[in-house]
């Protein structure tokens, strides 16, 4: 069989590819992001403790609470304190918070009671659940 000329630096090119794809791939499991925190807020107080009163922080590849109880008319804040991108979105489709990179805030109100369930649609094993009372 005969070589083609820059054959073996093809195969070098297809494989350094090839790594960087694995690489990237295991990278972004939600073993390897739970230490992952912080606001981008120059205010000191956020990003150590814990979420507020109706709120709800994006961190460690999950949504903390994973379930908040609000009363109707409660307006919830969901805040993305990891280094990658997230989003918020119901089902049925209530509200999508859009692509919310590290420190982005979005905001809904609750107006009627029910139990509403969400998900990071970029990362679909994390879940939420916003109680109204």
């Amino acid at each position: 069989m005969k070589k083609l000329p820059g054959s073996k630096n093809w195969s070098l090119i297809s494989m350094a590819i090839l790594i960087t794809i694995m690489s990237i791939s295991s990278s972004c499991t939600k073993s390897s992001m739970s230490d992952m925190t912080g606001t981008g807020n120059t205010d000191e107080t956020k990003g150590t403790g814990s979420p507020g009163t109706n709120e709800v922080w994006i961190q460690g590849m999950a949504f903390t609470p994973s379930t908040i109880t609000v009363t109707a008319g409660t307006t919830v804040t969901w805040t993305n304190q990891d280094m990658v991108v997230h989003n918020a979105v119901s089902s049925p489709a209530l509200f999508n918070s859009g692509s919310m990179a590290k420190g982005v805030t979005f905001s809904f109100k609750f107006s009627a009671a029910g139990t509403y369930s969400y998900t990071c649609t970029i990362h679909p094993s994390m879940v939420g659940t916003v109680v109204v009372n």
